[in-house]
This record gives C-alpha cells, structure tokens and sequence, in this order.
C-alpha cells in the first residue's frame, strides 16, 4: 500500500521513518512525505495512494475529499486526537475509513496549558526581555499565588483531567464542565458545575473541550460579560471554541486581563510556517500582538518527544491494521 503523509516537516520525517521500520510498516509499505498542507489543489499529489495520512490544519473537506478519492484513495489516517478538519459526512457517503490517534501524550497538553497560565501570571515573557537588556526593575511584574484561587476547566477528557490534576496541586479551587463526568477528574477533587457558574467563578479558565458545533465560540461576547474582572483564559485546545473578537473587546476592556493561546481560529495560513518575512493579514491575530498580557505559541502544545513517538506508533498500528483488514479500533465514525 502506498500512503501520502501531508504537511510534512523535518522532524516528522525523522521521527515516522524511524517509526515505520520499527514498527514493520516499512519496506513493506511505501510512504511518501509531502511538505504542502491537504486541500482540493493538493490533493493530486496523492494520486495512487490508497492512504494519506494528515494533521490539525490540512483541510479534508468535500472538494479534498472527492480529490482524494478520484485518485484511489480509500483511508485517511489522522496524525491527531481532533477531527474536526474532515468532513465526516463526505468520508462517510465515500467509504473512506477514517482512523485517529486518540491520545499521544495528554501530559504535554495539560503541561503546556500550566506554562501558558503561569507565564503570564508572574510575567515570565517580559521578565526574560527585560533582563535581557540588563533591566531588573521589578515594575509591572506583579502577579498572585494560584493557590486558593478558582480555575475553571471547560472539557473533561485525558487532557482536561490531568490539567485538573495540575492545578489542584497549586492548591487552586478546582471547578469542571463537561457533558460527562471523569471518574479521573473527581479524584483531584474537582466540582463539576454548569457553565455559566465556571464563568461566574473562576480566575482562570482552561479550554480543553473538542471543536463541535455545539461548543464553537463558547467564549463569545456574552460568557465574557459573565466573567470576574481580570479573568485569565488558556486555550490549548481549538482555536474556534473563541470567538476571538470578543476576545479582543474583553482585553481592551481589562474584563480579560490575560490570554494564553496554543491554538486560534484560522490558524491553518499561518502556524507551523516561517511568517517573519511578511505580514499577517488577519487582523485579528495582527491585534493580538499587540497585547503584552496576550501569549501565542504555534499549535506547539502537543510537541515533545514522547507524543511524537506515541503518535508515530499508533498512526502505524493504525495503518498495519488497515491494510490486514482488521478491526479499526481507532476509528472514527
């Protein structure tokens, strides 16, 4: 079987293709890397692959879709836990399997999140610039101690659930909402409570819910006016749970007093690309900049060496069970 992996890069190549001959998917399958990103254009270059294998920001949608599959392809592998950039529907009505990677390393999510909430919180990114410049005023530094503080954790999963163990060992106030409760959650001590009592109460807020319809811009214009002033908000989830001009009005207003981010709406033009020759034409990510209380990494949150291992093994599990015809236990349906 011929697979097409999408959106590429030096340290993906390293890592599946050690993987691949570990694993045994390799001579015994071919694999080609591809450096562009999945859309309707690219999809030719798949041409004759039965699999293509893809991330967070390729663009599986109808017209990739019936591309891919007009040149013999017949499953898609995800390289992620996500789902939301596949159009499940047009996979479906195709026949096209479509095969995950459930979890990797929720420790490098959940951790990232903790950095995210406490850089901004003791002012970590302008302390290293300053001292930098041999500038050891202490001046606009100021931040609090997270123990007996509320954190609110929107999305209960692997990630959600060891965040929550993160932060309770702070010594914080846990509070949780999801449509199902974690036995996992529950023994940090987590209070499960609605929504809305999370926006009422808490001082910090982690994003760790999945992108559905049902939670796009659940952080909008009106759980804002909600919120206790100077809230912070980290999101290592999705960007599109923000509805991030409502993010912007919270900030200009000091409603938000600060904004951790590993993910953002419409970030597919822009992150894991060199960006620093030219101009970012999104204006709202432009505006986020601006911000000194505002942190924006690159989707990096799930980059360490044990989730890239782990997602190298099971995407060939995956891809071994596909091709024996075996049971997919990793699909999504």
């Amino acid at each position: 079987m011929k697979i097409a992996f999408f959106s590429t890069h030096s340290y993906d190549i390293e890592s599946m293709e050690r993987i691949a001959k570990e694993d045994g998917v390799t001579p015994a399958h071919e694999i080609t890397f591809l450096v562009p990103r999945l859309d309707h254009t690219s999809a030719r270059l798949a041409e004759g692959c039965e699999g293509v294998c893809i991330f967070v920001n390729d663009i599986a949608d109808e017209e990739s879709l019936r591309a891919l599959h007009a040149g013999g392809t017949r499953a898609v592998f995800l390289r992620c836990a996500g789902f939301d950039m596949i159009d499940l529907k047009v996979a479906k009505e195709l026949g096209l399997a479509v095969i995950r990677v459930p979890a990797y390393s929720p420790y490098a999510v959940a951790e990232h999140a903790a950095a995210l909430m406490m850089t901004l919180n003791r002012k970590i990114h302008r302390s290293y610039n300053r001292t930098r410049e041999q500038n050891f005023r202490l001046a606009g530094l100021l931040g609090f101690d997270v123990n007996g503080k509320t954190i609110g954790v929107v999305g209960t999963g692997k990630i959600g659930a060891l965040f929550a163990r993160i932060a309770a060992g702070f010594g914080a106030k846990v509070l949780a909402y999801d449509v199902v409760q974690s036995p996992e959650a529950l023994s940090y001590g987590v209070e499960y409570v609605s929504q809305d009592e999370i926006w009422a109460r808490a001082d910090i807020i982690s994003l760790h819910a999945p992108l559905f319809p049902s939670t796009k811009h659940i952080i909008n214009t009106e759980s804002i006016a909600k919120m206790k002033q100077g809230v912070t908000i980290i999101n290592t989830s999705r960007g599109g749970l923000i509805d991030t001009k409502a993010l912007v009005e919270g900030l200009k207003s000091g409603k938000v007093h600060g904004v951790g981010l590993d993910v953002f709406e419409g970030e597919g033009e822009y992150f894991y690309s060199d960006c620093s020759g030219g101009i970012i034409a999104d204006e709202t990510l432009a505006r986020l900049f601006t911000f000194p209380n505002v942190i924006i990494t690159g989707h990096q949150a799930f980059f360490t060496k044990e989730a890239l291992d782990n997602i190298g093994h099971t995407t060939m599990t995956n891809i071994k069970a596909y091709a024996a015809k075996e049971p997919l236990v990793n699909e999504v349906k």
